[in-house]
């Protein structure tokens, strides 16, 4: 970013956007481009409630009379001397015509000066006027380098001067995705607990990132105790998993191994999509982060949803190797072409700069996605490219709902000898992993009301109650096999085999 301001200060650009959150440490990343031999420009801060001050002045001695919006950039204009004019937090302002007329005055008036307005705010908004006069520049996270230097301020602060290499690294890796005052956060409260900053304390930084995670309400930070031992079935899915569970190590790059962009699992719902997702970043040892695209809209401001986007892509990016999971997919993108006229374009926006991330990004973000509606999903999401396999996931077979039933009554009874796994298989055709596990828990209900244990018969009379999906949705699930079979590649082991002699 101080590279690219740098050359677009030398040519006199007059607007810039810089979006982000990190006000302190932006301000001294301009104030070093300022002072460059080539440049020399004074730099002057402006905010709601002070006005203009000069940077590393005292607030106490604002500009005369720059509070208002339209008075500051008054005041900038009228400035005789070049310098790089900051402006915190303009967008509230930056939509009305007032404003948007005075920066495009301002912009007319500073040809051939080096006076340059630089708009800085944790979201972007831009008016339409102004589209054409302004560049946008994302201020990135801190890297390893600049939370090294964080880290050894707070060793320096503690007195902890023992400190090797191994667990330095553990301890920087463990706050990547922070912003600086975030690191330090952590790294003081990982003190204040364990009166020391080592090893043992990175599980006590973890947790409180995630917690910082969790605040931006967009991103979750998904824990799974189940292994994908707890997943029945869905073998061939397993396979391909388990293969591509070193996918993102230095061995694998060395070996000459792109890194995995994604999949897509589709499938009748209840049938483990979600679960294999979530146990997939035990099994590879990575970070899960659930994107709620529910909570990516946000009517309440124009630009607020794509703004939430950016900001979760970039979360998720400075804190890889991680697996992004998206759940119901066809729900979060089903609208993008028809509600144009609804939400002013905001569903095809989101939608086309979700597709291009997921085509141009370079660091190893694992997109994990879930369909149960195929029909729904937009056609450039299936194109070859985005996802690196789309599985399809069907209702599981008989040795496979045997599977299913065991891992469900070990999980509640220490001894299941006493089940029929077979019969219980068979009575149960047509039934999803989730509504044999309901099934279970209903007998279970019943024989805890009578005061007694559960047998097969009350687990046979609560699956016989049952309509499954499968039957109150016979047309859904027939289209969405039909579609599969041709274009989707099966989680079954016993499917991909019949398939591959089919062919």
């Amino acid at each position: 970013m101080k590279e690219e301001l740098s050359i677009l200060v030398q040519a006199q650009y007059p607007l810039i956007y810089l979006v982000t959150s990190e006000e302190e440490r932006a301000e001294q990343a301009i104030a070093k481009v300022a002072q460059l031999k080539t440049q020399h420009h004074r730099v002057f801060v402006w905010t709601v409630t002070h006005g203009f001050t000069e940077y590393g002045q005292p607030q106490e001695k604002p500009q005369h009379n720059t509070v208002s919006p339209q008075a500051a950039i008054e005041w900038v204009v009228r400035h005789r001397e070049s310098g790089i004019f900051i402006f915190k937090d303009l967008h509230p302002f930056i939509t009305s015509p007032e404003v948007t007329r005075w920066l495009r005055d301002a912009i007319a008036s500073f040809k051939g000066t080096d006076k340059l307005i630089l708009l800085m705010s944790p979201y972007q908004e831009i008016p339409l006027e102004l589209e054409k006069d302004v560049v946008v520049l994302d201020f990135a996270l801190p890297d390893l380098s600049e939370l090294n230097q964080v880290l050894s301020e707070q060793l320096e602060k503690t007195r902890t001067h023992r400190t090797t290499t191994e667990v330095r690294e553990k301890l920087l890796k463990a706050t990547l995705g922070l912003t600086k005052d975030e690191a330090e956060k952590v790294y003081r409260k990982a003190y204040v607990k364990a009166g020391q900053l080592t090893e043992s304390e990175v599980d006590i930084i973890l947790s409180e990132k995630k917690q910082l995670i969790r605040r931006n309400g967009i991103l979750e930070y998904i824990e799974e105790d189940e292994t994908i031992a707890s997943v029945g079935g869905l073998d061939e899915l397993k396979r391909w998993l388990t293969h591509r569970s070193d996918a993102f190590t230095e061995r694998a790059r060395e070996y000459g191994l792109p890194q995995p962009k994604g999949m897509l699992i589709l499938g009748v719902p209840g049938c483990g999509k979600s679960l294999i997702a979530k146990t997939t970043a035990r099994l590879w040892g990575l970070p899960l982060l659930r994107l709620d695209m529910g909570r990516v809209y946000d009517g309440s401001m124009v630009g607020r949803s794509e703004a939430n986007l950016r900001n979760a892509l970039k979360t998720a990016e400075s804190i890889s190797p991680v697996i992004l999971f998206i759940d119901e997919l066809d729900k979060a993108f089903a609208g993008n072409s028809g509600s144009a006229d609804s939400d002013g374009g905001t569903s095809s926006r989101i939608f086309g700069s979700f597709l291009t991330w997921m085509q141009e990004k370079t660091s190893p973000v694992f997109v994990m996605a879930t369909a149960n509606r195929v029909e729904r999903l937009p056609g450039e999401f299936l194109r070859k490219g985005r996802f690196d396999e789309i599985f399809f996931v069907d209702l599981p077979t008989q040795e496979e709902r045997q599977n299913i039933f065991t891992i469900h009554l070990s999980k509640r009874r220490s001894d299941i000898n006493r089940f029929d796994l077979d019969q219980l298989a068979k009575v149960s055709d047509g039934f999803s992993g989730a509504e044999i596990e309901q099934g279970i828990i209903a007998a279970m209900y019943e024989a805890f009301a009578q005061d007694r244990e559960f047998t097969q018969l009350d687990i046979i009379a609560a699956i016989k109650s049952t309509l499954p999906l499968s039957r109150t949705m016979t047309e859904q699930v027939t289209s969405l096999r039909d579609w599969a079979r041709q274009r989707a590649r099966p989680a079954s082991a016993s499917v991909a085999e019949y398939q591959r002699l089919e062919f």
